[in-house]
């Protein structure tokens, strides 16, 4: 028989029991915080797998360092003349054709202008005026000196006449021979002379100064009157448009009875002074680049030696363009606008530590590369420092070591990846 005491005897759990919902809850949050802490992890080390047949896979080494870059260029005329209109007017005539050779003074272009010319006539005659009109004062200045000795000599004749006279006069005078009255008027004659020549003598010194001072004047006056009728009359022959030098005649563009404006660009004449190279360079190399710095180029089977020439700064299209020259003469065969290739020297060869170009260089610009590990079964992310580059070539200046095995191959999409697994 059970007692009521023992029916209402309390029965003791376990603690798991008690807690069981703790415990779940708390194991829930833990693997919750695990999750969380790999999905961070995974997060802050992405990485990829990659087949190893689309790697490149390159050895960094310590070599001769090429300091050079390729060169594409095309053929050019040394030097051109560029044609253009001195005078405005209508093309009459074409007198040569593009291709010619012609010769210095020939003429090339024959324009009219009728209105020019009924200027150029006014001119003329503007011009002739003044030149007669100083021409005249010239010869009056000329014919006052004239006028002005022969007044001064005439003086001195009659003082010298008048002197034997009143000599003469004295004598028979004195005799009674002759009127005193006669005598006194020899006498008056001669000392009015006397009185007068030195101020007809100042008179003639005082208009030779100002004539003297006058004529180098009036000369040169007429003497530019006369150079500007040339040059008007030359307007006229403007209207010929002539060659400026010897050479061939590249390029003519006019028509028989359109009209050209002053200044216009006719075309160009290619002297005979040779050819040149002219390049389009990365504007990577722009600060490198130097006037004199040697390069060679392949044409046929030679390779000919240039030197840079002349550096055109302005960047178009993310290059800029560079003139070279021959060091000797231009090779034999050469056509205006001929493409060829070759090196450019940016400096000379060194010793450096050295990695192959390749297509990596287009996404990490050289900050960063993935570096193969020693199992050779994945590459990991690594920050480098490079100097000088080339087509071939890429100096390594901190980040690599000798044998250190690189992917060079291109890197698009692997911009925000850690870590690469090879598989073979």
């Amino acid at each position: 028989m059970t007692t009521g005491g023992a029916m209402d005897r309390p029965i003791k759990r376990s603690f798991a029991r008690r807690h069981r919902r703790l415990l779940i809850g708390g194991g829930t949050c833990a693997i919750a915080a695990l999750s969380v802490v790999l999905v961070s992890a995974s997060l802050s080390r992405r990485s990829v797998r990659l087949p190893a047949a689309s790697l490149t896979i390159s050895t960094v080494a310590v070599g001769d360092y090429h300091d050079s870059i390729p060169l594409q260029g095309k053929v050019a005329a040394h030097d051109t003349v560029l044609l253009d209109a001195l005078a405005g007017g209508r093309v009459d005539r074409v007198l040569a054709l593009p291709g010619d050779m012609v010769q210095k003074g020939q003429p090339l272009v024959a324009l009219s202008n009728s209105a020019l010319e009924l200027d150029v006539l006014e001119r003329e005659a503007r011009l002739i005026e003044s030149v007669t009109q100083l021409q005249s004062y010239q010869t009056s200045l000329e014919q006052s000196r004239l006028a002005n000795d022969k007044a001064l000599a005439d003086i001195d004749y009659n003082i010298v006449r008048l002197t034997r006279s009143l000599g003469r006069r004295d004598v028979l005078a004195a005799k009674g021979a002759e009127p005193a009255e006669l005598k006194d008027q020899v006498a008056d004659e001669l000392a009015y002379d006397r009185k007068i020549r030195p101020i007809q003598a100042q008179g003639n010194q005082s208009q030779d100064l100002l004539r003297r001072q006058q004529l180098p004047q009036i000369r040169a006056q007429i003497t530019k009157l006369q150079q500007d009728v040339v040059i008007t009359r030359g307007m006229l022959d403007n209207l010929v448009l002539r060659a400026p030098a010897a050479g061939r005649l590249t390029a003519l563009a006019v028509k028989v009875g359109e009209n050209r404006n002053q200044g216009e660009s006719f075309g160009e004449i290619t002297l005979p002074t040779g050819f040149k190279i002219a390049a389009d360079v990365d504007e990577y190399y722009l600060g490198r680049l130097q006037k004199g710095q040697a390069a060679t180029v392949q044409v046929g089977d030679q390779t000919a030696r240039l030197h840079v020439l002349r550096i055109y700064p302005e960047v178009k299209n993310g290059v800029f363009t560079v003139d070279l020259d021959f060091d000797g003469p231009s090779p034999a065969g050469l056509i205006p606008g001929q493409a060829v290739q070759g090196k450019l020297a940016l400096g000379r060869d060194a010793t450096a530590l050295i990695l192959p170009a390749g297509a990596f260089l287009e996404r990490s610009g050289g900050d960063w590369v993935f570096v193969v590990d020693k199992d050779g079964h994945s590459a990991s992310r690594r920050r480098i420092k490079i100097g000088r580059r080339n087509s071939d070539q890429v100096e390594i200046l901190g980040g690599l070591a000798p044998g250190d095995q690189v992917i060079t191959s291109d890197y698009t999409g692997l911009e925000r990846i850690d870590r690469i697994s090879i598989e073979n």
